[in-house]
């Protein structure tokens, strides 16, 4: 097995995009959850998402891909990009050894949703051309491998909110394995359309706190009542740990395991008992080589629902024990929401940037802990360096991911 190692880091989120923006707005505490200005609400019980309203896909995407990529697969190049650029990674020899693996829960939905209404309104002629080649699931992996030349292992998966942690995964165990050296791997996501959007407020899966925006998505809190929607992607660069090093890379940090599992439960509720998500995060701690007392800080998938939070608290008992309220954790959709299958890639672009400079993002609107949670959501950010993160992801189906990322040690 080949350890493997991070290099590159790009992100694409409404609190920023680029990498450093990101995080010098978490750090911040800013929060990028507004009213929803993309479309008309009325009639719908949550009004709040967070939208990017900054993104140029012309500044990332050439003239001619623009023509016939949407916005999901936009933003999966422009994240790309930018961790190519932060990794000073070049794609090598035919491109063979290299993979693209990108999670999305949704794909084009929300762009087949406009030219729906386009369709309704002015008929077949007036429909993009190039719409089945836009929205399917794997278009985002294909745009990327044809814009960088990558010819390797090609894999789109739709895992709900776990689809980003799961395709960082799968890109660690390909080259763990030797199937291949290097893989860009992540997640993307541009949900927010009427449709889209309403089947999840239709659901009441989504926070309800119109009048108080910033506040909406409140991890482990005893007053949290949904998730907030967002939109954008996240980008690694993974590479063997030796190529890494032989090219003088900077290594942000190392996957050392990967868990996935599936409750075998409920479509929209996470088993209560969180054995199945204990399961994911027990199978990435033993890939590791391991021991729970051996973690130093928690990224938890923290959606601000009521069942998913608690389940997820559940499972971090079953893993952790008695230490469980005294590991550090870290949750922050209630900053940058929740962006479905870039929700797991976002989370790991921050473990990594946690270990390498040396803090952990407090938990923002958690200001009553739930007791019955019994988690430490950290109430201000920890300064000391965590040298092994646990990153948890779960989504709708029941599936869970976990990823374990640990300081580089040469």
């Amino acid at each position: 097995m080949h350890r493997v190692a991070v290099t590159g880091l790009g992100a694409v989120t409404p609190l920023g995009i680029g990498v450093e923006a990101f995080w010098t707005n978490v750090l911040a505490e800013h929060v990028a959850v507004r009213t929803i200005t993309r479309f008309p609400t009325d009639g719908y019980a949550s009004r709040v998402a967070a939208e990017i309203a900054d993104f140029d896909a012309a500044a990332f995407v050439g003239v001619k891909r623009l023509r016939w990529t949407d916005r999901f697969s936009q933003f999966a190049l422009a994240a790309t990009r930018l961790a190519i650029e932060d990794a000073r990674f070049r794609v090598a020899g035919d491109g063979t050894q290299t993979g693209v693996f990108i999670g999305s829960a949704l794909g084009g939905l929300a762009y087949a949703d406009e030219q729906h209404d386009v369709f309704r309104a002015d008929g077949l002629d007036a429909v993009r051309p190039l719409l089945a080649i836009s929205v399917f699931g794997g278009a985002a992996t294909c745009n990327v491998a044809m814009e960088f030349g990558i010819r390797g292992p090609n894999v789109a998966n739709g895992n709900s909110c776990a689809s980003g942690a799961v395709a960082i995964g799968e890109g660690f165990r390909a080259i763990a394995r030797g199937e291949i050296r290097a893989a860009l791997a992540g997640g993307c996501e541009a949900p927010l359309s009427p449709l889209v959007f309403g089947a999840f407020t239709v659901i009441r899966a989504m926070s309800t706190r119109n009048d108080d925006p910033a506040g909406a998505c409140r991890p482990f809190d005893r007053n949290r009542d949904g998730f907030v929607m967002a939109e954008g992607a996240a980008m690694l660069v993974l590479e063997r740990y030796d190529d890494a090093l032989a090219r003088g890379a900077r290594i942000y940090g190392e996957i050392a395991g990967y868990g996935l599992t599936n409750d075998g439960y409920h479509m929209s509720a996470p088993q209560p008992e969180g054995t199945f998500n204990a399961l994911a995060m027990q199978r990435a701690l033993a890939e590791a080589r391991l021991e729970p007392a051996e973690v130093d800080a928690i990224n938890a998938h923290g959606s601000g629902t009521p069942l998913g939070d608690s389940g997820e608290a559940a499972a971090l008992r079953i893993v952790f024990g008695d230490r469980t309220p005294r590991v550090p954790l870290t949750a922050t959709k209630g900053q940058h929401g929740h962006a479905l299958g870039a929700s797991g890639a976002w989370e790991a672009v921050l473990s990594l940037l946690a270990i390498e400079r040396g803090i952990v993002p407090r938990v923002v609107n958690c200001d009553d802990p739930d007791p019955a949670c019994a988690v430490d959501a950290l109430a201000e950010p920890l300064l000391t360096a965590p040298r092994v993160v646990l990153s948890s992801s779960a989504g709708f189906g029941g599936i869970n991911a976990a990823l374990v990322f640990t300081a580089p040690t040469g």
